[in-house]
């Protein structure tokens, strides 16, 4: 009939009417007619074919980091529903948006064993903010708009639609099909703060001594940065950050601390929130790499806690201040609030001068070195020297997460950083680079993993190579599992079982797929390597054989004696 149209032909409507113009997925016997759907209707989106359900998912979370609007990913149904879970769970835990789309066998064959039958809907429930099944094709556009709505609104989080083979071929009503605009990006209908509580936290911070914001990736989520900076030059308060806060604040800035705790903090950053009297949390979850395990701050600290989420809020520390809100909100309230009041200055410039000038004393001297195995911070500094400041870097959790995190000095605030630390799975940068490539192509984008997590993803390089993507690509090659081995080092007596693996010529291997690549052994052609393949115009991989982990000296202080 004139007016309806099959439910898969809903489902691209209904994504086109919402802004998506870029899809990430891989297809299957129970994805037919939404392909078809693609196939024949004219809608603009992008439909990237991947190699793995899994990093179709960290295509999508990475696309969503950098462009703020929901990422889209797809896949059938069985493996392809299991495969794309941890796209789903990383996005979900770190509050970001991504739509995942699995098709399913029709709801006439349930409990008729089926080939691929599985409960999606239960499998997807614990890791996703909002999942549902299509079991009436005529419900499409109504749930579509929920999954857009649950996703960019409150704490940002992950969706799930299952979409079976017979709903696909249903009909839908077209006058049914219309998207709300709010949802087209994130986050989207933001809370504003208590006046009452604004006041409260005003009035701790105008009378605290040595106060300190310790920032995550709420800030970075919400684009508070002119808030943020105006609220530290205000008091000169020093700014930390959580590896996922890294962006809130240039660590340039003049009050600018980095990042503190267990993965990127050192002794002397982690003594400036010892010695503080007051903690200001900003989208900050107060987790144990931030806090090492809850010591540091200490119990007893006065705490005033901002988050868009208020479950996050007292969960871990007793809170003075409660102040549940979208950061950049809730900050521009606080600025304003302690304009009308006499501040007490909080040092943060020195305070972040002294702890920058012990971390880079130690860096300097690793990063100069001429040994080898490469020492980390070697490419760390070469990077630093070579790359823009727009230029976007995303590091997978093993090897490369500490030291971008302690070393890496971003230069500007945004989102320029991107790791997976809320599950922290292996093989996460590569895809993730894709989808930030995809969303920002315009600025050089470099996938920085191990070689570990080099065996996790590497069939992607196909992908790469098919979109022409001028994305850089550096393993640190150690020939083993460097944190697992780090672990055992420092805390099960050097008892090293079952991580390491045979070393793998990774330049080979992303040649035969049709990308340029090195393999740099001596630290004296580094710099020289790096220059070349950030300059070539499509994709690159630079093998280091590096230092393992066991042997350095990563900033992780589980780690340290």
């Amino acid at each position: 009939m004139k007016n309806e149209m099959t439910g898969a032909e809903a489902a691209v409507r209904m994504l086109q009417a919402h802004g998506v113009d870029t899809m990430f997925g891989l297809c299957g016997d129970t994805t037919l007619p939404f392909y078809d759907a693609m196939a024949k209707l004219d809608h603009g989106i992008n439909h990237i074919l991947t190699r793995d359900e899994r990093h179709a998912g960290y295509m999508a979370d990475a696309y969503a980091r950098v462009t703020g609007k929901p990422g889209v990913c797809e896949g059938p149904s069985g493996g392809g529903a299991t495969y794309i879970l941890p796209g789903v769970v990383e996005a979900n835990e770190s509050s970001v948006p991504i739509l995942a789309i699995t098709t399913d066998v029709a709801t006439t064959s349930r409990g008729k064993y089926p080939l691929t039958e599985l409960d999606q809907v239960a499998l997807f429930r614990p890791v996703t903010k909002w999942n549902a099944s299509l079991d009436d094709a005529g419900r499409l556009p109504a749930m579509m708009r929920a999954a857009f709505r649950a996703m960019t609104t409150g704490r940002p989080g992950a969706t799930h639609l299952a979409l079976p083979f017979d709903t696909q071929k249903g009909f839908v009503d077209s006058g049914e099909v219309w998207a709300d605009d709010r949802h087209q990006s994130f986050p989207s209908e933001r809370a504003g703060p208590d006046m009452d509580a604004v006041k409260d936290a005003a009035t701790l911070l105008a009378g605290a001594k040595s106060g300190i914001a310790i920032c995550g990736g709420g800030p970075v989520i919400s684009g508070a940065f002119d808030a943020l900076k105006q609220l530290a030059d205000m008091l000169d308060l020093p700014i930390a950050t959580t590896v996922s806060g890294q962006g809130a604040i240039a660590e340039t800035d003049p009050q600018a601390l980095g990042v503190v705790g267990s993965n990127g903090g050192n002794p002397a950053t982690r003594a400036v929130v010892d010695a503080a009297d007051v903690i200001l949390f900003i989208g900050c979850r107060a987790g144990s790499v931030t806090t090492e395990r809850w010591r540091s701050p200490a119990k007893g600290k006065t705490i005033i806690h901002i988050d868009s989420d208020p479950m996050v809020i007292g969960a871990n520390y007793q809170t003075d201040v409660a102040i549940c809100a979208d950061a950049r909100l809730a900050l521009e309230a606080l600025v304003a609030e302690l304009e009308t009041r006499q501040v007490a200055l909080q040092g943060g410039r020195g305070r972040a001068a002294a702890a920058w000038g012990s971390k880079l004393a130690e860096f300097n001297a690793l990063a100069a070195s001429t040994g080898t195995p490469i020492k980390p911070e070697a490419v760390i500094a070469a990077l630093m020297a070579q790359l823009d400041d727009d230029a976007v870097v995303v590091a997978d959790p093993g090897t490369p997460c500490p030291y971008f995190s302690a070393h890496y000095r971003w230069r500007r605030a945004g989102r320029n950083f991107i790791t997976n630390r809320a599950h922290g799975a292996l093989g996460y940068a590569l895809a993730a680079s894709m989808g930030a490539h995809v969303g920002r192509p315009d600025v050089k984008t470099v996938a920085v993993m191990g070689d570990g997590s080099f065996g996790f993803c590497c069939g992607e390089f196909e992908t790469i190579v098919r979109h022409k993507m001028p994305i850089t690509s550096i393993v640190f090659s150690n020939a083993t599992f460097g944190w697992i081995k780090a672990g055992q080092d420092s805390g099960f007596g050097k008892r090293y079982y079952n991580v390491d693996f045979g070393r793998t010529d990774h330049a080979k291997v992303a040649e035969a797929f049709g990308v340029k690549a090195w393999t740099v052994r001596d630290p004296a052609d580094l710099p020289k390597v790096l220059k070349q393949a950030l300059a070539h115009d499509g994709p690159t991989l630079v093998d280091v054989i590096s230092q393992p982990l066991h042997e350095a000296a990563a900033p992780v202080s589980e780690w340290v004696a």
